[in-house]
């Protein structure tokens, strides 16, 4: 069963199609600047950041899972009408982890968004994020923020299977889809990103055995190739939403920002499977990158992005749940509609970061 995931597992990195930020724009022109020397640690009332003590001229090279679907250009637009000038690079959760790994020694990227703790541990480990703090910390949720002072919470975002409203039967938790009445009916993303993984992660980590390959029973090794066995897998261009609305594939994985954008745009409201367990919750942060040659423009930029303002801006435009509380009080009635129906799953995130790889 091992071989068996490890083959599995290599295909579906290799496959890191649209999930959860998978490249859905272009890729930005890389920048050749050597950034040999490491800044110490960069706190807001140090560097000072406020905007028009940093030179904006300079250029940010962004590094997000989060850039799918035009966000990537809302982004350089917006950060464009408040005087920043950023370069976005468009992947999935574990591409930005991997390249920023392979880059260690001659780093691209200044400003990391949207990864998840799984991932920011990584990285963390590898010593590729530098230490600072937002001006905004104290209107979010101080458990959401890493201990370390690495990385900050800018939003949560619950992992969903939807469905054809006029399903009859539907599943009720994702360990259902291993039976024979869904085989070939539901679309997964690859494990690639970070919505693959995780969903993923909180089917067999429910399963726990440590006498088990890699702390996991035999009986959830067989759910988990049943479960990819009976899948479709996404490939890059096909619209997953448009076949759950016609019927031809009726569920899909998704995630919640994308479930409320793909609602309004297309006029229509999904089943949502509610399993008793709970929906895996990740929490997407930003991070800045140890090598960048430019801290104090890369904590300015931050501390504009992760603002209330900018993140309600950023919620309405894409659905997102905010992690500012300002914020997410003013959020749109269908955010906070799907909100209350769903409930977080408990996950041992430490036994998952050891063992997902």
């Amino acid at each position: 069963m091992k071989k068996f995931i490890s083959i599995l597992l290599a295909g579906g990195m290799a496959l890191s199609l649209v999930a959860c930020g998978s490249n859905g724009g272009t890729e930005s022109k890389t920048a050749e600047t050597s950034k040999s020397e490491e800044p110490t640690s960069v706190v807001a009332d140090e560097a000072e950041t406020k905007s028009e003590a940093v030179d904006k001229g300079q250029e940010l090279v962004i590094y997000t899972n989060s850039g799918s679907d035009g966000r990537d250009q809302w982004l350089i637009d917006k950060a464009a009408e408040a005087g920043y000038k950023i370069q976005v690079l468009p992947l999935g959760a574990s591409d930005v982890t991997n390249r920023l790994i392979a880059e260690k020694n001659n780093a691209i990227a200044d400003v990391v968004i949207g990864q998840n703790n799984i991932e920011y541990e990584k990285l963390k480990a590898e010593d590729l994020l530098l230490p600072w703090e937002p001006d905004w910390v104290d209107g979010v949720d101080a458990s959401l923020v890493d201990k370390d002072g690495f990385y900050y919470p800018i939003s949560t975002t619950p992992l969903l299977l939807i469905y054809n409203n006029e399903m009859s039967n539907p599943p009720k938790d994702w360990t259902d889809l291993v039976k024979p009445e869904y085989k070939g009916l539901y679309q997964l993303h690859g494990l690639g990103g970070g919505t693959g993984k995780t969903v993923f992660a909180g089917i067999v980590s429910r399963y726990k055995d440590p006498n088990g390959d890699l702390g996991i029973s035999e009986e959830g090794w067989e759910i988990a190739k049943d479960y990819f066995g009976n899948s479709h897998l996404i490939a890059q261009g096909e619209d997953s939403i448009g076949a759950i609305i016609d019927g031809s594939l009726p569920m899909d994985m998704h995630w919640a920002s994308g479930v409320i954008t793909e609602q309004r745009d297309r006029d229509y409201k999904f089943g949502i499977m509610t399993p008793e367990v709970g929906e895996p919750f990740v929490v997407e942060s930003v991070a800045i990158v140890k090598t960048t040659r430019k801290p104090e423009l890369s904590v300015d930029f931050l501390n504009w992005f992760g603002s209330a303002e900018i993140q309600l801006a950023w919620s309405d435009a894409w659905g997102t749940i905010p992690a500012q509380k300002e914020a997410l009080e003013q959020v749109d009635d269908d955010i906070k509609e799907m909100m209350s129906i769903l409930k977080p799953q408990d996950l041992d995130w430490g036994f998952i970061a050891e063992n997902i790889d």
